[in-house]
């Protein structure tokens, strides 16, 4: 019988045996299993006040994770056996915005008593999913911390249209989940606020970093200091990484795309820096549209800083 290149339910690609993708890595979730990280997509993207098809991001960043190699060539160490548990994308509902919140903090909360990991990435959706995740997060480890990369504040006001993917951080504070004092902004752009959010960030204590303050210090600096100062407060550090924060050259597959942003490299070394701390626990990574981006840019480099989370020792 001559052999058959026919291979029915599995794709035709090439595969070098030498070569591990960090899909590979990927497993879903069984009860009892075991793996360095966990993962969640929060496919949820009907909070954004603009256009965003957002929820198709956790598909495609996960689908992106084929492009890269285990292997670390400036480390010399390869992550083929480093284990991932998918725990798969959250069911939203269709209709009722806040009935998919609660879905998702309580998703985010069954993943983490599963306790199936020490630490986890969640894939966005828009910057809304960060309010019920960051809030289950602080309903399982205590006093939460969060260093926060973003062209904009996201504390807008709730009455002008409920919570929002421009609320979360009020929303938080607000609730009484994350004090002001225990958020950190990095990468605020010029004229992409108000001045009454502006304001509201100094009224609670939030320390703000602006891209004049990542020009003249360096953004690694800035990470370092932060975790330093968290640290002293809280119980772990959760990063939420809004890709509109990297310049829209590097990341034109966001919603709110603007000039002046971080560059790919700053986003990927500040991920490292943060990582790499011991209390450092969870990052969510949000705002990424799809089908506004070309030649999936955008995905790809939120699959590159999913590497920088994971393989950071």
């Amino acid at each position: 019988m001559e052999f058959s290149y026919l291979q029915p339910g599995r794709p035709a690609i090439f595969k070098d045996k030498f070569v591990t993708k960090v899909n590979e890595c990927l497993a879903s979730y069984t009860d009892g299993a075991r793996g360095e990280v966990g993962l969640i997509g929060l496919p949820f993207s009907k909070t954004s006040i603009s256009m965003s098809q957002a929820s198709d991001a956790p598909k495609y960043i996960r689908a992106c994770l084929s492009t890269f190699s285990t292997f670390s060539g400036e480390r010399d160490k390869d992550y083929k056996n480093f284990k991932v548990l998918d725990f798969g994308d959250v069911q939203v509902h269709p209709t009722d915005m806040e009935e998919s919140i609660e879905r998702l903090r309580i998703s985010v909360g069954e993943m983490l008593a599963k306790k199936a990991s020490d630490r986890y990435i969640l894939l966005g959706g828009d910057h809304g999913v960060s309010y019920p995740s960051i809030r289950a997060f602080g309903e399982h480890y205590g006093e939460i911390g969060v260093i926060q990369w973003d062209a904009h504040h996201d504390v807008r006001n709730l009455e002008d249209g409920g919570r929002t993917n421009g609320t979360p951080f009020r929303s938080l504070i607000e609730g009484g989940h994350l004090k002001g004092e225990n958020l950190v902004q990095i990468g605020i752009r010029d004229y992409a606020n108000a001045k009454v959010y502006h304001d509201y960030t100094k009224e609670k204590g939030i320390t703000v970093f602006t891209m004049d303050d990542v020009e003249n210090t360096g953004i690694v600096p800035i990470i370092k200091k932060e975790l330093d100062r968290l640290s002293k407060s809280v119980d772990f550090i959760y990063l939420s990484v809004d890709m509109d924060v990297v310049d829209q050259a590097f990341a034109p597959g966001c919603p709110a795309i603007g000039p002046g942003g971080i560059t790919s490299r700053e986003l990927l070394t500040g991920i490292s820096a943060a990582a790499s701390h011991p209390k450092v626990k969870a990052m969510d990574i949000v705002e990424i549209d799809p089908s506004k981006d070309f030649r999936d840019i955008t995905s790809r480099l939120a699959a590159a800083a999913m590497l920088r989370f994971m393989f950071n020792h």
